[in-house]
């Protein structure tokens, strides 16, 4: 589903098909790039909280921080760091 359709209850009106009820609050990049636009372009715009980026796949946890991340950033992938190491 198009971003645009996944964030407008207008829009996702014209599809009967979608089973959402409201807007989503998950979005699935194709590639780091268009996620990163994306990721910016919410936190400016919208004010979202942003947890990511997430490493799977993986043997072991891996929690990547930016350089200006907040303090909040590093408590939400600590959080996630500790939760995998549990599993």
């Amino acid at each position: 589903m198009a971003a645009d359709v996944a964030l407008n209850p207008g829009l996702m009106q014209q599809y009967p098909f979608c089973r959402l009820s409201g807007p989503a609050n998950v979005l699935v990049m194709p590639a780091f790039h268009s996620a990163s636009i994306s990721t910016k372009m919410l936190q400016e715009l919208g004010g979202s909280t942003v947890i990511g980026p997430l490493l799977v796949g993986l043997n072991k946890s891996v929690q990547v921080v930016s350089l200006n991340a907040k303090d909040s950033d590093i408590v939400n992938m600590a959080a996630i760091a500790a939760y995998n190491a549990a599993v």
